[in-house]
Formats: structure tokens, sequence, C-alpha cells
């Protein structure tokens, strides 16, 4: 299957190149990464400071990564295509995840854990919470999200919310981090310059906040030098 999906990508007449991967001139070998090295590089990693929302109106939102294990402890990753019927980000593949509900949610760690139920009937129990990731925001402000690695339990079963989700599917780190997998542009937001990122998979294109998210996550697990904020 060839990689890249049919996602409507609003690409402005003016968008330009970006540079490589931050892992590109990784080795082969430090691109395999297993559960169990997730799972300790997480682990040696600080609770994110706090962060000043862009907007005075930025909706606040929480979303899980969630990883499972593949043959030989392969570490992959579970994502999510939003129906094209959503009010926001329509076919979009994205993280379980939603809106924060001051009522009902003490952190926005409980946050991504409801919503991940919610979206693809994954328990919360089922989830080891390895980290928390640096907010981050989409291109005009409007939503910012914080991001949590999660470590789903083996033998637990997935499955799709009829109405907010179309696909629940997984991908191996391996496979984010193949240098061809991934490839950058500088759009102009707002008059500003703004780093874009894609991952173009088999049938499916990550971009916007998912595909920022990805790109912090692969950054800090394999060590290397961190893009510049999404704002």
């Amino acid at each position: 299957m060839p990689r890249g999906g049919r996602q409507v990508i609003p690409r402005p007449p003016e968008a330009r190149p970006d540079g490589p991967a931050p892992w590109a001139q990784l080795e082969p070998t430090a691109r395999t990464p297993t559960l169990d090295a997730v799972r300790a590089r997480c682990a040696t990693l600080p609770v994110p400071p706090p962060v000043e929302l862009p907007r005075h109106d930025s909706i606040r939102a929480a979303v899980l990564l969630p990883l499972v294990a593949g043959p030989g402890d392969e570490a992959r990753l579970v994502l999510t295509k939003r129906p094209d019927t959503m009010p926001s980000h329509q076919g979009q593949v994205a993280f379980p995840g939603g809106k924060i509900d001051p009522t009902i949610d003490a952190t926005p760690r409980d946050a991504a854990l409801r919503e991940a139920h919610e979206e693809i009937a994954l328990v919360p129990t089922a989830v080891e919470v390895l980290a928390e990731l640096p907010t981050v925001g989409t291109a005009v402000g409007q939503f910012v999200m914080t991001p949590f690695v999660g470590a789903v339990a083996p033998g637990t079963t997935l499955v799709a919310h009829p109405r907010e989700v179309t696909r629940v599917f997984d991908v191996s780190l391996a496979e984010l981090l193949d240098p061809d997998a991934y490839h950058a542009e500088i759009w102009q937001v707002l008059g500003v310059p703004r780093h874009m990122y894609f991952f173009e998979l088999e049938g499916e294109t990550v971009w916007g906040a998912t595909a920022r998210i990805l790109v912090d996550f692969l950054t800090v697990l394999t060590a290397t030098e961190a893009p510049e904020p999404a704002w």
C-alpha cells in the first residue's frame, strides 16, 4: 500500500520544505525501540512546567498516546481516524482524547484516560501512564493539548466508538522513525512562519497537532534536538 492518505490538508501556496527529521542521522538499530525501552526512557522525563495559554479563549484538552507491544516487544502506537462528520478536524488521524471537563476531570490525565475509554473502549485500569509530555497548541491557538504516554496491558481489546471513531489502528515506532515517513514544511499562519509536520504511513497521513505531538515524543525518545515550540 502506498504511503499517505486522503486527508484534506489546507496547504497554502507559499508553503516551502523544512528540514529532515531530527532523528534522521540515527543508526537504524536506534530507530526500533521496544516497549521496555520506551518505559525506561519515559521514567527519566521530568514533569513539564505549566504553560501560558496562547489565547484567553483557548480550549484545554488532553490526549493519550497508547502503546502496545508487538512481536519481540516492539513498541507500537495506537491511533484513531476521525469521521468526516465531526465538527472539527474531520477525517484526521488523531490520538484518543478530547476536551477537559472540569466538572468530572480532576486533572488533564483523568481527561485523557476518560476520553480514551469513551472513544476506543480502553479501560483506564488497563493503562500504565508512563509520562506527561509538553502541552501543544494548534497553529492558531484554539486548542491546547496535554499529551500522556501510556502502556496498554497485554490482551486489551480496543473498540472504536461508532460516532467518534471510524478506525482504530496501530503503527510501530520503527515505522514512524523511518526518515522516509517524515517530512516537514514551513507555512505562514496569520503572518507568522510555522513548522508543520507530516508522517506518511501506509494509507494514512498524520499531520497537524497530532504530528506535532509525535515529533515531540519521538524527539525525547531518541534524545535528539527538540524542534521549536508550536506557538
